[in-house]
């Protein structure tokens, strides 16, 4: 049962799912949103050029309709006469063309933004087999996409026979008004038509646009598998994440262990904690560490300072101190300037000693270490 539950597609596709169809040119689309907003821009643009439009076509016909007798007994000026009339239309037009044009290409930009992929260019020869093709003419969405232009002729035609039906008298009328009084009257009924298919249209659209998106999501719906996998593929297996980070963690050890001779002192516990400070006047705020640990890691830092000559200093609450709010390559807090200037000033009178002779220098006594910032004072056992 548990199998079955994982291979339904229950769940919500991932936003890499979605780029990946995406990519692929797989987005939602509407052909009644295109459809809706071409024949808006159509209406639009002969309401707002109709006047013009209408004088410059009829200027055109009456120019085209005078014919001399050479254009009538020369078939080549006839098709030159053509040419340039067509010409000629297509310019009047190409404004209302334009606007036609730029509707059907942006409409599409409502649902998916502007989206380009060379992938639907790509020939796929499934769609030349025969059987996919009678699957497809036969398929749910072949059902949903057939009921969809039934309901769509019902609800148009229904209006637009209920416009006309309700303007019958009017539509009679037109037979017995002259042409100067039938236009003006045509005109109304036209645009009161085309009113009616457009508020339809629009219904229309206010249906199929949640639909599209809808039936789209549910197309890339993944099951818990595909979950899972596709979790494994993005985050890495925890196996294979758990190895690196132990592969870093041992990588970042060596590194610290390398920089242990470079210290000019390392401060311990002396058993637990162990932690080797460097400072420079060149280039350096306060002291840095380069080195910590605890335990087993502290002994190796101990053991590898003695085999380069750092000297080591038993300071307890130090140590604790540098161990608990420091971390490698980051400078001690102010706090514990003080008592890390004492431990460096004994460090330098040391290294004197051994180059020069002279008094042996006597180890710091109690250094003055906060006591919020020792661990043995907050509760945490050293």
């Amino acid at each position: 049962m548990s199998e079955e539950s994982d291979l339904e597609k229950t769940e919500q596709p991932s936003q890499r799912k979605l780029d990946q169809a995406r990519e692929k040119g797989q987005v939602a689309r509407s052909r009644e949103l295109s459809t809706f907003a071409v024949l808006l821009a159509g209406g639009a643009g002969l309401w707002f050029m109709g006047d013009s439009l209408s004088r410059q076509v009829v200027k055109m016909l009456r120019e085209a309709l005078i014919l001399n007798h050479d254009m009538v007994f020369n078939p080549e000026m006839m098709a030159t006469r053509l040419y340039d009339i067509s010409l000629e239309m297509l310019i009047i037009f190409a404004p209302v063309l334009l606007l036609l044009v730029l509707a059907a290409l942006l409409s599409p930009l409502a649902l998916n933004g502007w989206l380009f992929s060379t992938e639907s260019l790509m020939p796929q020869f499934s769609r030349m087999n025969p059987a996919s093709g009678i699957a497809r003419m036969f398929s749910t969405h072949a059902l949903v996409e057939l009921l969809k232009t039934i309901a769509k002729a019902i609800v148009v035609g229904g209006i637009a026979t209920m416009v006309v039906w309700s303007h019958r008298d009017d539509v009679i009328e037109l037979a017995t008004l002259s042409v100067k009084a039938g236009i003006p009257q045509m005109g109304h009924l036209i645009g009161v038509s085309f009113l009616s298919v457009t508020g339809a249209m629009l219904l229309i659209v206010a249906v199929d646009v949640p639909f599209q998106l809808w039936d789209h999501n549910k197309k890339l719906k993944m099951t818990k598998e595909e979950v899972r996998k596709e979790a494994k593929e993005t985050e890495g297996d925890p196996m294979v994440k758990g190895r690196i980070r132990s592969l870093q963690r041992e990588a970042a050890r060596r590194r610290m262990m390398e920089a242990i001779p470079t210290a000019d002192v390392v401060v311990t516990n002396p058993t637990h904690y162990a932690v080797a400070l460097k400072y420079s006047e060149n280039g350096m705020r306060a002291p840095t560490v380069v080195a910590k640990g605890s335990d087993l890691i502290a002994q190796r830092i101990k053991e590898i300072a003695a085999e380069n000559n750092v000297p080591i200093l038993e300071a307890p609450p130090l140590a604790r101190a540098l161990h608990r709010h420091t971390d490698i390559g980051q400078s001690i807090p102010e706090a514990l300037y003080t008592a890390v200037a004492e431990v460096l000033a004994y460090v330098y009178q040391l290294k004197s000693y051994k180059s020069h002779g002279g008094n042996r220098p006597q180890q710091p006594g109690v250094l003055p270490v906060p006591a919020e910032l020792d661990p043995t004072h907050t509760g945490v056992a050293s």
